[in-house]
């Protein structure tokens, strides 16, 4: 199948100025001019008309939660609650319709409500009539449970992070999830893990990391959906398996790795990821630690040694000085060379020093980073600076930091918690709220393609060059510039007379491109259904070959 697609920028580096794209038998064959174009046409089984549509790499989404995506997608979506009140009554309404059915939802922020305090268990239980209810919170490390959920899940009672209230961390909050996720029928868990594939397709995704494990959603959340990736198209999935030393297990299951959320702490917004100073706004808390240096140094040595990738799940300071740790003992024991070469990864790395940084880089450690957690609790004042100071939430999340020391960055969602919307993550990292930590648009571009293939051993994809794979999207968007946060960035990229590619602007408060097309491999996995006039039309050849 030989297909020309013309007619539009297409955003290849190697050739600059380029509006034309032909693809053979999924692999790109030649990219340049439309004058140059013409010479392809007569030979081609389709000519695709891109209208002035945009054909770029395709984003990795390289953290995500499948099966919780879907339930959100599906069912109470808790974002944007605005108060305590609030929250009762979109549940009161759920149970109203749900009629006895458990209540599962997510989403709830209590640090954006006037008054951050939580529902009692009791208030739950009145406003559902008694039924099974779990809400988890924004960052999904904590959540609010009924009294008939507490009743049903075995060892709960007295165990540490449920407090009378009825909210759960720690290792309660990993019971309940377990218990949920096991006793879910299969086909809710089959259609939630379908529509989260079908959502991320339509926003120009082709890969997806998702960061199972038994505190997630089990063994057969994850087999079902590796099951489904195979049997239906759609974004590739890229598995992980959070269990300490548990290599066997990834190579049963079909994992990529042994990485993902293998939990060291967990988050700032429930006061749990590990700091080495208390939180500013509860003096009497510094976090939770759920492994040691030498629990880290041992799983990076098996995986190191399995030639696989590991990983772990890192927020806080101490959290990363504890994996860092782990990294510089697996690389005596290993060497740099072996060490390297697993790729071994940290997710949601948010609290590096410059000393961490440099570490990680040495030994070709990737970070997962996910820049909507800046964009909306990173603001001076926001929910960063409420539990850890301003001081120290000024030095969240510096992508800039990290990319100047040599660490290779990859941007993701981690889905549920923020959504889905890649273009949201570039303009995340572009405006991040401290100018210092910033990415120019084409670096934080380049994060959220190839910095999620090659965070699972990819360095062939992620760019539109010839004898690559034609795995692209095609975007509504004609307004393009090359764009840098501030002078670092040399003037001469900007110019003009570069060739340097253009790319969407994405000032804060514009719109993002909508996607008319994603292709992975030549084989298309989304066409969108209703362009807007002056789009290429759906089912007429023009858009998706």
């Amino acid at each position: 199948m030989r297909t020309l697609l013309r007619g539009g920028p297409v955003y290849a580096p190697s050739a600059p100025g380029a509006d034309a794209m032909l693809v053979v038998d999924g692999t790109i064959a030649w990219i340049g001019p439309a004058a140059g174009a013409a010479v392809h046409a007569d030979s081609a089984d389709a000519v695709v008309d891109l209208g002035g549509a945009l054909v770029a790499p395709a984003f990795v989404d390289a953290h995500v939660h499948h099966t919780m995506t879907g339930l959100t997608l599906l069912g109470l979506d808790l974002r944007g609650t605005r108060s305590r009140e609030d929250l009762l009554d979109r549940v009161s309404a759920e149970a109203r319709r749900t009629r006895g059915r458990p209540i599962l939802g997510h989403g709830w922020d209590e640090t954006t409500w006037p008054n951050p305090t939580l529902p009692t268990r009791a208030e739950l239980d009145r406003a559902t009539w008694g039924s099974v209810v779990y809400l988890s919170r924004i960052d999904v490390h904590s959540g609010l449970i009924s009294s008939a959920l507490l009743a049903e899940v075995p060892g709960l009672a007295g165990a540490r992070g449920l407090e009378e209230s009825g909210r759960v961390t720690a290792h309660a909050h990993h019971l309940v999830r377990r218990h949920l996720t096991g006793g879910m029928a299969g086909d809710l868990r089959t259609a939630a893990q379908r529509a989260t594939r079908a959502h991320a397709a339509s926003r120009g995704i082709v890969s997806m990391h998702e960061a199972g494990g038994p505190d997630i959603g089990g063994a057969d959340d994850l087999r079902g959906l590796l099951e489904l990736a195979r049997a239906e198209a759609g974004p590739e999935v890229v598995a992980y398996w959070g269990r300490a030393g548990d290599v066997a297990e990834v190579r049963r299951l079909g994992a990529h790795g042994a990485a993902g959320d293998l939990f060291v702490d967990g988050a700032l917004g429930s006061r749990t990821a590990l700091l080495r100073a208390p939180y500013a706004d509860e003096p009497s808390l510094s976090g939770n630690q759920y492994l040691d240096v030498d629990a880290v140094t041992e799983h990076l040595v098996a995986c190191t040694e399995a030639g696989i990738q590991g990983g772990f799940h890192a927020i806080g300071d101490a959290a990363v000085a504890i994996v860092v740790e782990g990294i510089r003992r697996t690389v005596r024991r290993c060497g740099q060379a072996a060490v390297r070469g697993a790729r071994h990864r940290i997710e949601h790395l948010s609290m590096a020093t410059a000393d961490d940084a440099a570490v990680l880089a040495d030994a070709g450690v990737v970070a997962s980073v996910q820049p909507l957690f800046d964009a909306q609790w990173g603001a001076p004042g926001g929910a960063y600076a409420e539990r850890l100071g301003p001081g120290r939430a000024a030095g969240l999340h510096d992508f800039a930091a990290l990319v100047r020391a040599g660490v290779s960055v990859a941007l993701g969602s981690d889905s549920p918690v923020t959504p889905i919307e890649p273009w949201e993550w570039v303009r995340a990292a572009v405006w991040h709220h401290n100018p210092q930590a910033r990415l120019s648009a084409r670096a934080a571009f380049a994060a959220a393609t190839r910095g999620g293939w090659r965070a699972a051993g990819r360095d062939d994809a992620g760019v539109l060059a010839v004898g690559a794979p034609a795995t692209y999207a095609v975007w509504a968007a004609t307004d393009l510039a090359v764009q840098a946060p501030d002078a670092r960035v040399a003037n001469w990229s900007t110019d003009p007379r570069s060739g340097t590619p253009g790319l969407p602007r994405l000032e804060p408060g514009s719109p993002v491109p909508r996607c008319l097309a994603t292709v992975l491999a030549g084989r298309a996995i989304f066409v969108a259904e209703d362009p807007p006039p002056g789009d290429p039309a759906p089912g007429s050849g023009r858009v998706a070959p």
